[in-house]
Formats: C-alpha cells, structure tokens, sequence
C-alpha cells in the first residue's frame, strides 16, 4: 500500500486595520476625515449640545442659565397642551406618509405607460418638489381663502352647502396643510415609483396576465412584491421629512387656530425657543422628537432585516 500524503496551502491571513501599511491610514482619512469632521461640527455636536440644554432654563435673552435637571421633561410630560400637539404630529404625519406613497405610485403607475405629452405631465408632478415650501404655502393661502379662493368656490358651486373655514375649524385647518403638503412632496414619491417600475420584471407581470390574474391580483402579488424595497425606502425617507415640516405650518397657519390647532413637534421647538424664548424647553422637545425618529427608524430598519432574511 502506497501512503499518500496531502499538501494543505497555507490560507491568507486577513490583514486587520490596525496591521495595514500606514498609506491605507493616510488614504483612509484624506478620503473619509472631511466628511466625518463635518458630520461632527454639523450633526453630532449640536446633538450633544441640544440634550445638555434640555436640563438647563435658558432664556435666550439671558446669558446665564440654571440647571433645572429632568424638570423640562416632566413638565412636558404633565402640559394640558403636550398630547394635542403629540396627536398632530401623528395625524399630520401618517396622512402624508400614506398619501404621498399611495398617490405617489398610483401617478408612476398612470404615467409609467406611453401616453401622449406624458414627459411635460412628469414635469408638472416634479417641478412642486423643488419649490420652497414657504412659497407654496403663500401660493395655498389663496387656494384656500374663505371669501375668494378656488376650494371655496368649488365647494359652493357643486352644492356642498356650509363651506369649512379651513383657517378658523383645527380639523379643516389640519386637512389644509396636509394637502397643502402632499401636493409638494407629490413628485419626490412618483419620481422614485416610477425609477423602480422600469426595474420590475416583465416576465412575471406577463405570465400572471397568461394566468388570466385579475388587475388587482397582479398588482398585489406581483407588483408590489417587487417595489417593497422602495416602499421602505420611502417610507423611512417620508417619515423623516414629514416630521420636520416647519415652512408651510408658519406660513399659513402659525401653528393654529385656536392656539395649537395645527401645532407640531417641530413648529412647537420654534415657539418655545424663538417666540417664548425658552431654549431649555425648546431643546427639551427636539430631544423627544429625535428619540422617537430613531426608535422609529430602527423599528423600520429591524423590519426591512427580516424581510430580506425570509
């Protein structure tokens, strides 16, 4: 019997990052240094800055400040006002996150096909997104204005009978912003549906019409299937966006009727810091609203994992 005898080759050892040449280090922070020193001057400090301020009375008009410990947050906590304007971020929020999702891939899916004069219909979606918010709050105003504008007289025309005042009822006034809203932010969902419709796989959508599915079977079980990785990115995106909506809050309503009608987290920042001159208490809602996003985010994220795991 002959032995045989097996030569095992010596594996490459992976090179960790401490034992890299010290031209990779050089590379690395001439490549990656300005971006994360800018994150940390830019993002990261006035995040450290803002919580710090959250235990402290500061009056901007004051130089001084005195360290009041979680007194802000449970005042917060214990404010008549706090769970109003809680449920109008909430409100404000899912409807434009449903609307602009819904609406948004219902025009890609419209305009996904070949229409006549489709290209300057796209145009018209789009341009919205760009426009400042302030300007298509002012634009709004007019739109929605009791005595002559352009809903109202709609409404009166078709028979509706009493006509909402969209700037003295909260719950009017709420539907005028969060349409006023869905309008701009519009054309940033149809622009990204309609990138990932041209991603979609055409075999499937043709066998389940060779299958004889039904339109609604198709786009349930084969289409939205294939767009659930955009609908996560934009829902997260969206979600992140709509909570931070400041312009068009100021410009037409200022956060009311009747005080907090239409007051969010964020346009209530503004007011504690700015109108109040409450820094303290101002800093004290930030952090609470940045917790919440980033419990959100993670909660989302988590979600998409397991998706991808299946």
């Amino acid at each position: 019997m002959s032995a045989t005898t097996e030569r095992v080759l010596p594996t490459a050892r992976k090179k960790s990052f401490f034992s890299r040449p010290w031209t990779d280090y050089a590379l690395f922070f001439i490549l990656v240094g300005p971006n994360l020193a800018l994150l940390a001057v830019f993002t990261y400090r006035p995040l450290v800055e803002n919580f710090q301020f959250s235990f402290f009375d500061w009056n901007l008009s004051s130089p001084t400040s005195t360290f009041v410990g979680f007194d802000n947050y449970r005042e917060w906590a214990s404010r008549d006002d706090t769970w109003q304007i809680v449920g109008n971020t909430v409100v404000f929020t899912v409807a434009a996150v449903v609307g602009s999702l819904v609406l948004g891939l219902i025009l890609a899916m419209l305009l996904d096909r070949k229409l006549r004069g489709r290209n300057f219909v796209r145009s018209a979606v789009f341009a919205p997104f760009v426009i400042s918010g302030a300007a298509i709050g002012i634009a709004f105003q007019f739109v929605f204005d009791p005595n002559f504008g352009l809903v109202q007289d709609l409404m009166r025309r078709v028979g509706l009978g009493a006509v909402p005042d969209f700037y003295q009822d909260p719950k009017w006034a709420m539907v005028m912003i969060t349409v006023t809203y869905l309008w701009k932010n519009l054309g940033y969902t149809f622009v990204i549906y309609l990138a990932a419709l041209q991603g979609v796989r055409k075999e499937l959508m043709e066998a389940a019409e060779i299958d004889q599915a039904s339109r609604w079977t198709t786009f349930r079980k084969v289409l939205l299937p294939q767009l659930r990785p955009t609908t996560f990115f934009l829902s997260i995106t969206v979600l992140l966006n709509s909570l931070q909506v400041f312009d068009i809050i100021n410009v037409m309503t200022r956060g009311g009727p009747l005080g907090t009608g239409t007051t969010t987290m964020v346009y209530q920042v503004y007011e504690e810091t700015f109108r109040n001159f409450r820094a303290g208490y101002g800093a004290t809602v930030a952090t609470i609203l940045f917790l919440v996003l980033l419990i959100v985010t993670l909660v989302q994220v988590r979600i998409m994992d397991r998706d991808d795991q299946r």
